[in-house]
């Protein structure tokens, strides 16, 4: 069993809430459970140069560390209700709005492994069906470039898409031969721009957001971390534009400054 001195978790949760804005202050038993086999194979004996590399060193290695410290828990039509609004409450309105330029701009932060923009993709095509000239693009990010890897692959095995419609694995998955798995169709695969990004940085994309999906994320952060993203977030979305966060998840009624429209769902009026 690894056992991290005082002086050394202080040092590395300060690191990772600064830089990434995940509150460990509380963790140190789960860091040394899920840290002990990376540490191990490192090759390092001890734990302080360890952290100097995780600090200093290469990203890969850093990117490692967080996602042991983090659950990249994503599957698809996970807390389907918000799927459900988008298509039948969200995007009517979105549709009226944008009659005259017929761009979207929609952003799945924090988008792990790609199920929640790939979901997203299928629901944009079917509603778009037959309507030319809309660009359905979907921004995804997230910290991780390994699991973006994992994301821009496309590729799921079958038991990851047993909650997916009939429907949709027949017109936008395709088997892969001599494997229990499926790959999305170039239509969806290339619907969604997948990009690093870290939430603690400034927003400063081209364009504002119609629609961000944050969903089980600020579960890691503190309520002060929490305030100053969803301010942030605000400042991107376009006026009448949504934010939707996990169904876990609540926004401060004191300093969110978003309309609730439903679960976990919000406006900006």
């Amino acid at each position: 069993m690894l056992v991290i001195s005082q002086a050394d978790f202080k040092k590395l949760s300060d690191f990772v809430y600064t830089n990434f804005g995940i509150n460990l202050s509380q963790k140190k038993q789960l860091i040394e459970s899920r840290l002990f086999r990376p540490f191990s194979e490192s090759g390092y004996s001890d734990f302080s140069e360890y952290i100097d590399h995780m600090m200093y060193g290469d990203r890969k290695d850093l990117e490692i560390l967080l996602n042991r410290l983090t659950t990249n828990l994503s599957y698809f039509m996970r807390e389907s209700a918000h799927f459900d609004l988008f298509r039948d409450e969200i995007l009517p309105v979105i549709e009226q709005k944008k009659k005259g330029g017929k761009a979207l701009s929609i952003w799945s932060a924090g988008c792990s492994t790609g199920q929640e923009p790939y979901t997203l993709s299928m629901i944009l095509k079917d509603y778009f069906y037959g309507k030319p000239g809309w660009d359905t693009r979907v921004l995804a990010t997230d910290i991780s470039q390994q699991v973006l890897d994992v994301a821009k692959a496309a590729t799921y095995s079958d038991e990851d898409l047993r909650d997916v419609p009939h429907v949709w694995m027949q017109k936008y998955l395709r088997p892969d031969s001599g494997q229990n798995t499926h790959t999305f169709t170039p239509e969806i695969r290339n619907n969604v721009l997948f990009r690093i990004f870290n939430l603690m940085d400034p927003i400063k994309f081209k364009m504002k957001f119609d629609v961000i999906f944050c969903r089980n994320v600020m579960i890691y952060f503190d309520q002060q971390t929490k305030n100053a993203l969803v301010r942030r977030f605000y400042d991107a979305t376009n006026d009448g534009g949504y934010l939707l966060v996990g169904h876990s998840e609540t926004l401060n009624k004191t300093t969110n400054p978003y309309s609730s429209i439903a679960v976990s769902a919000y406006v900006k009026a």
